[in-house]
């Protein structure tokens, strides 16, 4: 795997403990949804828009991820995303849900399974905000400094959009920092 690709993805999401809260006076803990239908989650999802980060910095287009459930109740992760000169970057993780089988807070492992049992290298994901119809998902972790916004589809209604931002404000996100995905080729092709 491009060594690149693999720091980026490695650093995904930082390790954080679950009840990490913003500085004081700046509002409560970040509050995932109330419950997550892991199964329906599985599939596809297109970014549509992130805050800036150092380890997307080769991702010029078309970010996807591809999650798949395992037999063993983890998640496998596939990110891809198109670099400047065009190629497709694929970096491979697996996920786990935290807590009950309809938590919203899972951890992401980008690093080899050997290092799996050292704490640093599982970032948190949390779903924040997810539509009922599953179509449209905001992801972010419990210190605020990372957020995804996800769709099922590479294209989202302005409306939906504006609707989904003003509720992660109201969550203390600083949405004016998110930067919108390019989403050029066609949804079959990675």
């Amino acid at each position: 795997m491009n060594r690149l690709v693999f720091l980026a993805l490695l650093a995904l999401l930082p390790a954080c403990t679950d009840e990490v809260r913003p500085e004081p006076g700046t509002g409560p803990a970040l509050q995932p949804v109330a419950a997550l239908d892991l199964p329906r989650y599985m599939g596809r999802w297109y970014e549509i828009a992130k805050f800036p980060n150092r380890f997307q910095k080769q991702c010029a287009a078309d970010t996807r991820a591809e999650y798949q459930l395992a037999p063993d109740g983890q998640v496998t992760v596939t990110n891809s995303c198109r670099n400047q000169q065009g190629k497709i970057e694929q970096a491979q993780g697996v996920a786990r849900q935290q807590g009950p089988d309809t938590s919203p807070r899972l951890q992401v492992r980008f690093a080899p399974a050997w290092l799996s049992l050292i704490p640093a290298v599982w970032g948190n994901y949390w779903v924040i905000d997810i539509d009922p119809d599953y179509q449209l998902v905001a992801v972010s972790e419990p210190s605020r400094n990372y957020l995804w916004i996800l769709s099922r589809t590479p294209e989202v209604s302005e409306t939906a959009l504006a609707a989904l931002t003003a509720r992660l404000r109201h969550q203390g996100l600083a949405v004016e920092k998110l930067v919108r995905t390019r989403q050029a080729s066609p949804p079959d092709k990675p």
